[in-house]
């Protein structure tokens, strides 16, 4: 993800300031398939018109070998290598089937490699490619396969459902996680999801602090990352939603990056699966629910332990028949403590929660919710008294839509998270109050192929004052920043994290970029802001 070094600001005092990043790009290191050329298979060509024991002579002798090596493009796509090994220099008519009921033919002299055999596939799965050359003299035909596993799963929602609480012995011991110690969290067989998922989405809370601290999520047993997923201090309860890669025997791994124990909770709402059905659409956010001013449900707080149908279908593009939809939810003007739990209609509301709010705090939360039958999910107010509640629809699942997510892509390394962005020490500089940061998404090494949204985790830190942090997709390529001060795109309206003075707070964005993949962070508020920003995976059409 590039970025790029200096601060332009504009001209007209009135407009929004930009704070450009500076430049940072990990090292190019996607999964590589292979299949050796020991693995090859000869065999006579039927038909051939030599009889029985010649063909099989020619064959035995034949030094004809196949070696193939598929890197990953895309969420559902290859680039596939083949090296006719040893053979002789004559053409060999090659087939590539892959897997799908789709093959390309070519010809190819014995010793010569047939480079960057581009393939996207219909849907994410498991898949065989099968290669054949047959020796156009000798009609000898030699065989290897490739068994490859695309990037790219689909999602499938979950009940919410706990699989974790330390305070209740639920998936752990039932004891705080220690001081910069970690818990191992079971996926796979748990609920109902099954062994094999590629990542999970989880609400992550934690409570009872009592001292400053964060909490990281990641495949269990691998490298912690340098990213974080929440920050929290003494007396807090913080809740915050992860699209976590799940560890090949099931797990993932939470690690408490904090000076005194905590508990932790972790609530599952749904997973990606290769096996799965439903893509991802991103939208432009938009506004679905103010209750401040009466859009999408009644002008007024929700009262305590009251429930708000909301409709999701037929609205804003979003067609009948989706089965979960992405959302950010904001709590604002709390009477007193309690939680907010988002919930499929048709059903009664869990005992899960989706955000934990104090009294006259605003706070936001990513959330990922099934859709019901009629179209509609249900909003209920945990409090004994009312609140004020936003609902912004960043995107939607359904078999209609295409894109799978990936934690693997080109230009970064394998299996993120990764950091793309600390603006307090790449270059010191903060996100103007009322400005935005553009940040360049493209890595480069896609071939020009778009990404649908990026799943990022976004913390505003440093902060003097309070206000709330836009993400929207920006118009321009980067070099219009470059090179110039382009006219600053319409401020958003939507909200993705809210803070106020002193207080880290990070969330989940899933965002969309622009058609240059340029996403802009917005800083509304009047104060000037530092961002962290991790990658988490992405969304991929192809």
């Amino acid at each position: 993800m590039g970025l790029i070094p200096g601060v332009a600001q504009a001209d007209d005092p009135a407009a929004p300031g930009v704070s450009v990043p500076p430049v940072a790009r990990a090292a190019d290191e996607a999964g590589t398939f292979q299949s050796p050329a020991g693995h090859t298979v000869r065999t006579p060509q039927p038909g051939s018109g030599e009889d029985e024991a010649t063909a099989q002579t020619a064959a035995a002798a034949s030094n004809l070998e196949i070696a193939m090596s598929a890197d990953i493009t895309t969420a559902r796509g290859i680039d596939l290598n083949v090296n006719l090994y040893n053979g002789v220099a004559v053409p060999h008519e090659v087939t590539i089937a892959w897997g799908d009921g789709t093959t390309d033919t070519a010809t190819a002299l014995g010793g010569e490699v047939l480079r960057h055999n581009r393939h996207t596939y219909p849907r994410p799965g498991d898949y065989t490619v099968t290669v054949t050359a047959t020796d156009s003299v000798s009609k000898v035909r030699a065989v290897n396969e490739l068994t490859f596993s695309t990037a790219g799963s689909f999602f499938v929602p979950h009940a919410p459902t706990r699989l974790l609480d330390t305070r209740a012995g639920t998936g752990a011991t039932k004891a705080k996680v220690g001081a910069y110690s970690s818990v191992w969290v079971k996926i796979a067989g748990k609920g109902k999801v099954p062994a094999g998922v590629a990542a999970v989405v989880l609400n992550v809370t934690v409570t009872n602090a009592t001292a400053a601290g964060h909490v990281s999520a990641y495949p269990a047993g691998s490298k912690r990352p340098e990213s974080s997923n929440m920050n929290y201090v003494a007396g807090q309860t913080v809740p915050n939603q992860v699209i976590v890669p799940v560890s090949k025997d099931g797990y993932v791994e939470l690690y408490n990056g904090g000076w005194n124990a905590v508990d932790l909770i972790a609530d599952v709402t749904g997973y990606f699966d290769r096996s799965a059905n439903d893509g991802y659409t991103s939208l432009n956010p938009v506004r679905f629910v103010d209750t401040r001013e009466g859009l999408g449900a009644a002008r007024g707080q929700v009262a305590g332990q009251g429930t708000f149908g909301v409709q999701i279908t037929g609205k804003s593009g979003i067609p009948a028949g989706v089965s979960a939809v992405a959302l950010n939810v904001t709590v604002t003007n709390p009477r007193e403590a309690g939680h907010l739990t988002v919930f499929p209609s048709g059903q009664a509301a869990p005992t899960t929660s989706n955000l934990n709010f104090t009294a006259g705090q605003t706070v936001a939360n990513s959330v990922i919710v099934p859709v019901g039958a009629d179209g509609r999910i249900n909003v209920r107010n945990g409090a004994w008294a009312g609140t004020d509640v936003i609902v912004d629809v960043v995107g939607y699942y359904g078999a209609g839509s295409k894109a799978a997510f990936t934690s693997t892509t080109p230009g970064l390394p394998e299996g993120g998270p990764w950091r793309l962005l600390d603006s307090r020490r790449w270059s010191g500089w903060p996100c103007l109050a009322g400005g935005y940061m553009p940040m360049d998404m493209d890595s480069g090494n896609r071939g020009g192929l778009p990404v649908e949204a990026y799943v990022l985790n976004v913390t505003v830190t440093s902060t003097s004052g309070p206000g709330f942090l836009s993400v929207a997709p920006d118009p321009y390529a980067m070099d219009a920043y470059r090179n110039g001060r382009p006219t600053p795109p319409p401020r958003p309206v939507s909200s993705a994290l809210n803070w106020t003075a002193g207080k880290d707070v990070p969330n989940l964005v899933q965002a969309k970029p622009g058609p240059h993949e340029v996403i802009d962070l917005w800083n509304q508020s009047s104060r000037e802001a530092h961002y962290i920003v991790d990658w988490f995976g992405q969304y991929d059409a192809y």
